[in-house]
């Protein structure tokens, strides 16, 4: 078996016991349930003792359970761009927001870029009389660019500079 396999079998033990996300990540824990669904999709990779959770809760053999555990080969389950319509929209916020999200961090943090390593998200429900709001939070290390090379007084990190 393959992770895309896997990745199968695992929506199709959700579907057949008719699980919520929640009640998944909140039985495997460890990490923010973003995380925790994104390694049942097979685009993070779950601890040990997650895999171990994981493994009960689904009826996973020990092999099936160590493929929990291992670095995915990410951002490979999507076309690009990406077709269905909801990941198409994030696609298109980077698209027209992006170039304006890029100048304001630049200009606040320096020449560099934020992490989506070191990184937390968050996703919240906000009720609105003229339709619920998604509300996305993200935050992201700030990682300089490194001027490799740079001599003498010369910046060696895309700091900003005051």
């Amino acid at each position: 078996m393959n992770r895309a396999g896997l990745t199968e079998k695992l929506l199709d033990i959700k579907r057949e016991k008719g699980w919520t996300w929640k009640y998944i990540c909140e039985t495997i824990g460890g990490m923010s349930p973003i995380l925790v669904t994104g390694a049942v999709l097979g685009q993070h990779k779950m601890t040990k003792p997650m895999a171990e959770k994981a493994a009960a809760l689904f009826g996973l053999t020990k092999g099936e359970q160590a493929m929990l555990n291992e670095v995915p080969m990410r951002g490979t389950l999507a076309n690009f761009p990406p077709t269905d319509p909801l990941i198409y929209r994030f696609y298109e916020l980077i698209l027209v927001n992006g170039p304006a999200l890029k100048v304001l961090i630049e200009e606040e943090f320096g020449d560099g870029i934020m992490s989506a390593i070191d990184f937390d998200m968050d996703i919240t429900r906000k009720s609105d009389p003229k339709g619920d709001r998604v509300q996305l939070g993200m935050t992201g290390k700030f990682l300089p660019f490194k001027y490799y090379g740079a001599k003498g007084n010369e910046l060696a990190l895309g700091l900003k500079e005051e």
